[in-house]
């Protein structure tokens, strides 16, 4: 019986480093691999694996700004850690695309806790606790990211803190120069061709996602009662929690009415069913085009807005049952800021 189940393990390692091939071993499968790097660079201060995990030239966008190469990473995550370094990064989920041999692409969804110990981007510190999300899109092969885009709830992380999203952004621009010299957030005119082309899967949940969104972008309301689940949960920026019809409609309806002759576009979709897992579906999204309604974003005031937005969806007997949805607002309030001054 032994060498049976000797046989047995052996052909188990042989069918998981062949699933895997080309990355480390001991992880079992591409999220696994996600979440054990995340532990190994942020928990374990194994900060300079980034060297090799990270390509030497990888694109990552985000938000508050587009950062090219690997050193340029280790610098601000160091940065981040010396301001919050009991940080915990808890993977809630993955969902991902492809295949190690061409490459996959993972949707990793985070939450952190966090306290405030030190000087920084944040400001001085104070010693007070956060709780954030955190999704990030990565393009993986051979061992190693080589694209990204991150999405972290600065909204949440600064009301936490004690400041808006507005008085943290004008104190960035002020800190940074003033209007004419700061930093400008992200939009796609700054954007560099990264080694990842792909557009995920064709999987139906993630078609079924897409659909949604794209009828609550066309104003159809009636697809909150007809798609999501009554007893829905729902995540949104800033740290808002929700539940059913009402909460998604006030949500989606402050967005789109801010923003209302804006183009939506999706720039990848994911679908997946997992064993022991909802059905789920990642999307990343964008919105480009003025400010010109009134919504989350009060008086209209005629600025450029380019929103990078990034949902996660799981779906049950009765619909969507639960929705996480992520944008940086103090972006957004940065970009109305530079134009209205």
């Amino acid at each position: 019986m032994a060498h049976l189940w000797l046989e047995g393990q052996q052909e188990f390692l042989k069918n998981r480093r062949k699933l895997m091939e080309g990355f480390d071993p001991k992880y079992a499968n591409f999220p696994d691999w996600i979440n054990g790097i995340t532990h190994e660079i942020w928990e374990e201060r194994g900060i300079d694996k980034l060297l090799y995990l990270y390509s030497d030239d990888i694109i990552l966008r985000a938000p508050p700004s587009l950062v090219i190469g690997n050193k340029t990473v280790i610098e601000a995550t160091k940065a981040t850690l010396f301001e919050f370094p009991d940080r915990k990064l808890l993977g809630e989920d993955v969902i991902w695309s492809g295949s190690p041999e061409k490459g996959m692409l993972s949707s990793h969804r985070i939450i952190s806790t966090a306290s405030h110990l030190g000087d920084g981007s944040f400001g001085n510190a104070t010693g007070k606790k956060v709780v954030f999300r955190t999704i990030a899109d990565c393009h993986a092969i051979n061992n190693q990211v080589n694209d990204e885009w991150l999405i972290r709830d600065q909204g949440a992380i600064v009301r936490q803190l004690g400041m808006t999203p507005q008085d943290f952004a004008r104190n960035q621009i002020d800190q940074e120069g003033g209007v004419q010299q700061c930093q400008h957030p992200f939009n796609d005119s700054m954007d560099q061709a990264g080694p990842y082309t792909g557009k995920g899967n064709r999987n139906e949940w993630g078609e079924r996602f897409v659909d949604i969104l794209k009828r609550i972008m066309t104003s159809d309301s009636s697809v909150f009662r007809s798609e999501y689940d009554r007893g829905c949960h729902l995540e949104y920026p800033g740290g808002v929690s929700g539940h059913s019809y009402n909460d998604a409609e006030e949500f989606w309806t402050g967005l789109r009415s801010s923003m209302p002759s804006a183009k939506f576009t999706v720039e990848h979709q994911i679908g997946r069913e997992d064993e022991q897992l909802s059905p789920r579906a990642a999307v990343r999204w964008n919105l480009k085009g003025k400010h010109d309604g009134w919504g989350i974003f009060g008086e209209p005031t005629g600025a450029d807005l380019y929103v990078m937005g990034v949902t996660h969806a799981e779906f049950g007997p009765w619909g969507l049952r639960r929705e996480y949805t992520l944008f940086d607002e103090t972006a957004l309030w940065k970009q109305i800021i530079i134009k209205t001054g």
